[in-house]
């Protein structure tokens, strides 16, 4: 897809969304979204797009790192509902307690005992949420292996991305046919009715974005909320003095040329 066809649909999606966030400030209403998917296939440059022009306090995102050894000896989800939404927010989770089912599981970071408890506890714990009032969304971003080939090698070879790979994330190349065997088991215990998966196809970033968003608009309903106009205020004269006379002698960042 053309930069500049993206960037104009792109746009016109992200005045929905902050339609959007109107509209879940005036109704109260609270929603998770919940981003996974094979490494690099696209989940952060979904999360900029959506999050790029509304409010942090309205779209929040959560991205937890490894849990710290307290976390460890907590019950597994716990960490995770400290983060649930207030009235009023989008919690975004870029990776979430489904930890667990993928990278945890293929890695050997948690038992099998650990995974088979997740995998039946799992669909309990979101029952709990989408009972408690809770709109849950879950996105799979589905990416090709020669497409995660290039991102992988361009990552590599470019020093602005190589903050982006770990060793982890290499092993997803190793353990291609693993993870794809774990995510079938995930699928198989954690599509349910009251919280299904959306897959969304991502070979093409940029048409993925565009298609995730417009989704997300879909599943939850907004009204415009009519909003007074702002009106800019003359600058009161009250007090008065040579606020720029006043900055001489503090140092100024030098303009370059």
């Amino acid at each position: 897809m053309k930069r500049k066809e993206y960037e104009k649909e792109l746009r016109k999606l992200q005045v929905e969304l902050c339609a959007l966030q109107d509209w879940v400030k005036h109704a109260g209403l609270r929603v998770v979204v919940v981003f996974e998917g094979r490494d690099a296939a696209g989940k952060g440059g979904t999360i900029k797009a959506i999050t790029d022009r509304v409010s942090p306090r309205v779209f929040r995102v959560v991205a937890l790192p490894a849990p710290s050894d307290r976390e460890k000896g907590q019950l597994y989800v716990q960490r995770y509902v400290a983060h649930l939404p207030t009235a009023g927010e989008i919690v975004i989770f870029d990776r979430s307690w489904y930890n667990r089912a993928g990278v945890e599981y293929v890695m050997g970071f948690c038992t099998e005992e650990e995974h088979r408890r997740f995998l039946k506890v799992c669909p309990e714990f979101e029952l709990f949420i989408v009972d408690g009032g809770i709109l849950l969304i879950k996105y799979w971003l589905e990416v090709s292996h020669e497409e995660q080939k290039r991102r992988f090698i361009a990552r590599i070879e470019d020093p602005l991305r190589q903050w982006k790979l770990s060793p982890t994330d290499l092993c997803s190349r190793s353990k291609w046919f693993e993870y794809s065997q774990a995510r079938d088991i995930m699928f198989e215990a954690t599509n349910t009715k009251f919280a299904p998966w959306y897959i969304v196809p991502s070979d093409d970033k940029r048409q993925a974005r565009l298609n995730c968003i417009r989704h997300l608009l879909g599943l939850i309903p907004y009204q415009k909320v009519a909003q007074k106009k702002a009106e800019l205020p003359d600058r009161s004269m009250k007090d008065a003095y040579d606020d720029v006379a006043s900055l001489k002698g503090v140092q100024f960042v030098a303009e370059s040329a």
